[in-house]
């Protein structure tokens, strides 16, 4: 068995820019995930605006974490994507799911008693909205090309 099996692109009937969307949701997983997990103060300081005067080495501790999972996260969106467009709106679900998630409570969930709204608060609310648009385009079935 291969770590990656054959290629499933043939066999997907749903839109090309789906995938590509897909893709861009891996890329837009991976550098914050990087900026987590590899800057100094993991983004929260320097980009999130979060005091890091009282546990500021849990705050980054935490952030470092989620940048653990973003990373292979965004990476298996890459390789969907360009491999295996089968899976497209599986990988939209999930993306869905995640950014409803921080969205929800960046704005009426536990983070947003802070009143502190960093830049994944406003992002994810549109990754929600493209991510609907783009699961509905994968969906719908495409003629294949003769």
């Amino acid at each position: 068995m291969a770590l990656f099996p054959p290629s499933t692109n043939s066999e997907y009937l749903g839109a090309t820019v789906s995938a590509w969307y897909l893709m861009l949701a891996g890329v837009m997983e991976i550098i914050p995930g990087s900026i987590h997990y590899f800057l100094p103060d993991g983004g929260a300081g320097v980009i999130g605006g979060v005091d890091l005067s009282t546990r500021g080495e849990t705050i980054i501790a935490i952030f470092a974490f989620v940048g653990s999972m973003q990373i292979p996260f965004g990476l298996m969106l890459l390789i969907i994507g360009a491999r295996y467009r089968t899976l497209v709106p599986v990988g939209l679900v999930a993306v869905i799911i995640e950014r409803s998630l921080i969205s929800y409570d960046g704005w009426f969930g536990k983070a947003s008693l802070s009143g502190h709204h960093p830049p994944a608060h406003y992002g994810s609310v549109i990754a929600v909205v493209l991510g609907l648009l783009f699961l509905v385009l994968a969906l719908r079935t495409q003629r294949k090309p003769s």
